[in-house]
């Protein structure tokens, strides 16, 4: 199993908005990517530093994504809430319950 850590800045403020955002578009364009297996989203509302975990069957599956500009759509929909830029990192999965 693979993962893909994005890690973002949000504007103060905003972390319900982003979390509907998730909620109602986000997480069901996940959905139906193939190899999704699950997405966590962490933040820090008082620093706004917010940290999405998808796991993926394979790293094709999550590469895959990125590839389709899939990733970089979903990102899109933030936009208005981020301060910058997003980094993305990859990580093979070596524990999960």
């Amino acid at each position: 199993m693979h993962a893909r850590v994005v890690t973002a800045m949000f504007k103060q403020g905003t972390t319900d908005d982003v979390a509907k955002v998730a909620q109602e578009s986000i997480l069901p364009a996940a959905q139906q990517q193939p190899g999704f297996k699950g997405w966590l989203v962490v933040t820090d509302r008082n620093s706004g530093k917010g940290y999405s975990l998808t796991l993926w069957e394979t790293e094709e599956d999550m590469l895959a994504g990125e590839e389709s500009g899939y990733l970089q759509e979903q990102i899109a929909k933030l936009g208005l809430f981020l301060t910058g830029p997003p980094t993305t990192e990859h990580m093979e999965v070596i524990i999960h319950e």
